[in-house]
């Protein structure tokens, strides 16, 4: 490894990245330097940028939490995108994720918009040398993960629907882990070109553009008749991260159902929380996803139940300041150091 790093640094927020150059950095007990093989870019990363969120770790701060690293032996690891510390109380209940001690690289830690980063080594996920051009992996660290956590933690049944709202990064993959662990899936956007990308890999499409409230609702429960599906428990994932789609995700509750809000907006949506009161129904909050998920998951795409491939796209890391600036992408770019 060279004896210098590369890195595009946050110096203030609404002001594009500064590329800065620096000593190699020495990792610490129980971490690992590894060198940046890949790194997605996620909407939290342009929320950080532009959007008023903040990061937990003060400025400058190198951004970027969806990392593929590679170790001085040529492993590839997968970095979770929440590292817990493993010893608080959080993390012996199984609740790492919540870890008040975790790490998240571009957040809590420099990130992965770099040549290289140190991450704590225990929770590393390696890729098996099988798997063909790793570096898309890497939206796995984050989009993938969590949609997989929130899945699992929703309880898939055969004969349950799972109704995914959001087409985008991470409603795709919560679609592809659904219908993987066996559910039937619809999702919902208002988008036609997502709907129409996601139609091979789901059951049945939803436009709210064309249908929203109650008729959304009874479009999806004659679906879920037809099929002879459960009319009751129906999983609901809100995925979209708008106000809009979370209003959509709480209509579409019915008797005992789950609901997990998976995206973030700051924005405020207009709920009736009696309804969950009404129905008998559950909903939680997802935040990122616990390291003991991820191998679980790498087996689902190894095994070409999940894919990646048709929706992300290679991307040089000197383009990143041009993609931050975008407000929409058709594919999830991942980003190739090239400095």
């Amino acid at each position: 490894m060279s004896d210098a790093m590369q890195s595009w640094r946050m110096v203030e927020a609404g002001r594009p990245l500064e590329l800065q150059e620096d000593p190699l950095p020495t990792p610490g007990p129980g971490e690992m330097l590894l060198r940046v093989r890949a790194c997605g870019l996620c909407h939290t990363d342009q929320s950080f940028l532009y959007l008023g969120v903040r990061t937990n770790a003060p400025l400058p701060l190198t951004l970027g939490h969806e990392i593929i690293g590679e170790a001085n032996d040529g492993q590839l690891y997968i970095v979770p995108a929440v590292l817990p510390c493993g010893e608080c109380e959080l993390c012996r209940r199984g609740r790492g994720n919540v870890c008040r001690k975790q790490k998240m690289p571009g957040n809590d830690i420099h990130g992965g918009f770099a040549s290289h980063i140190v991450v704590p080594s225990r929770d590393l996920c390696p890729i098996p040398s099988s798997l063909p051009e790793p570096e898309l992996l890497s939206v796995l660290a984050d989009a993938g993960s969590t949609a997989y956590q929130a899945v699992v933690r929703c309880g898939i049944e055969a004969d349950k629907n799972v109704v995914v709202v959001g087409a985008g990064g991470v409603g795709g993959f919560a679609a592809q882990i659904a219908r993987a662990l066996g559910a039937t899936v619809c999702i919902v956007d208002v988008d036609d070109a997502r709907l129409e990308s996601m139609a091979p890999f789901v059951d049945a499409c939803f436009s709210a553009k064309e249908l929203s409230g109650r008729d959304l609702k009874k479009a999806i429960a004659a679906f879920e008749e037809e099929q002879g599906l459960s009319t009751t428990s129906r999983r609901i994932l809100e995925c979209s991260g708008t106000a809009p789609g979370q209003d959509t995700a709480f209509g579409l509750l019915n008797h005992d159902a789950v609901l997990a809000i998976v995206g973030f907006t700051l924005d405020k949506p207009q709920l009736r929380l009696s309804n969950l009161m009404a129905f008998d129904a559950t909903a939680f909050g997802n935040w990122g996803c616990l390291p003991e998920h991820y191998p679980k998951l790498l087996q689902l795409v190894q095994q070409k139940q999940v894919v990646v491939e048709p929706f992300v796209e290679r991307k040089p890391m000197s383009q990143l300041n041009a993609l931050l600036s975008e407000k929409h992408h058709a594919l999830r770019p991942v980003l190739i150091p090239d400095f």
